[in-house]
């Protein structure tokens, strides 16, 4: 797990987001588009990358119980965080702020953002980590999500159908019976989902970009909500997760694979459902932006002590 490595790829996607900012303050990435590119991004890319994560590790049993154990690794991480944000949330005024910000708290762009470190730390197999992951972060967007967002509105409900059948949960299943079942895919198959798996990081981030450029960097930098929302999610959270895991003697890869997603910004999905459901659709772009901006510099810090951890184990120490 190379530091030097990592720092690459956190630049890197620096980078991408400042290209972003010039883009749509230059015009050259508007409104209009960055609504269709978004659209590519979630309806196509994000199935993919998906898809592609669970496909390209090569079948095993072994590997398929460890991908299980980070499923269950994810559903009890997001139960976890989920509670965290529930209490911090609880002072942030006006209403709608508050679960938007309760929302953006305890999920995280583990996908387009959090794929590329993982790769970055595990290589092929962080992919397959994160394929699993994903899993349970789209369970609680459209469960636990949903029913944040539905608090003093009738008009927003959780129903089976959002469930299953969307575009995170369904590309899921697919990818988990291709994988579990041992179903080989032709050559073009693979290069198909490799390909368009690799749109999602650069787009998404130049998207986040040229959102940033469209609003009042003096607006979303001077809302105090904004900040406890990220020193909630960048640093509370992968802090606590982190010392829990290891608490409970986990894996040293278990423990940073976790920090790293927890350390992730607020998901694309918060300004999406902010925009649907008006639910303070400017908050909701101040949060992603913020977020999205900060993380590039919190999460060094986050996954060297998670490593930190990891190279001392509780029981160890006891020991000592």
């Amino acid at each position: 797990m190379s530091i030097g490595s990592l720092i690459s790829t956190i630049a890197t996607l620096a980078m991408l987001l400042v290209i972003g900012y010039g883009a749509g303050k230059l015009k050259y990435v508007d409104e209009v588009s960055t609504e269709r590119l978004s659209t590519l991004i979630v309806k196509i890319g994000q199935p993919f990358l998906i898809i592609n994560g669970l496909i390209s590790q090569e079948y095993s049993r072994e590997n398929l119980m460890t991908g299980l154990k980070i499923l269950l690794l994810g559903l009890c991480m997001h139960a976890f965080m989920a509670l965290i944000a529930w209490l911090c949330a609880r002072p942030i005024k006006p209403f709608d702020e508050r679960k938007l910000s309760e929302y953006s708290m305890f999920l995280a762009n583990c996908g387009f953002i959090g794929f590329p470190i993982v790769e970055t730390l595990f290589g092929k197999e962080g992919l397959f980590y994160g394929a699993f992951y994903i899993v349970s972060f789209h369970l609680f967007v459209w469960t636990w999500g949903v029913m944040i967002l539905a608090r003093k509105r009738e008009d927003i409900k959780l129903t089976p159908k959002k469930i299953i059948f969307n575009f995170g949960t369904m590309p899921c299943l697919i990818g988990f019976v291709l994988y579990a079942a041992n179903i080989p895919l032709p050559d073009f198959g693979y290069q198909l989902a490799s390909y368009l798996a690799a749109i999602c990081t650069p787009i998404s981030i130049i998207i986040s970009g040229a959102n940033i450029a469209r609003r009042s960097l003096k607006t979303m930098l001077t809302n105090k909500n904004v900040y406890a929302v990220n020193l909630v999610k960048l640093l509370v959270m992968p802090l606590c997760v982190s010392v829990l895991l290891w608490a409970l003697g986990l894996p040293d890869y278990m423990i940073v694979f976790a920090a790293v997603m927890a350390a992730m910004p607020c998901p694309a999905v918060v300004t999406m459902f902010g925009e649907l459901y008006r639910i303070t659709p400017g908050y909701a772009a101040e949060l992603v932006g913020s977020s999205t901006i900060f993380c590039t510099f919190t999460i060094l810090p986050a996954v060297t002590f998670a490593q930190f951890l990891a190279a001392h184990p509780l029981a160890v120490l006891i020991a000592h």
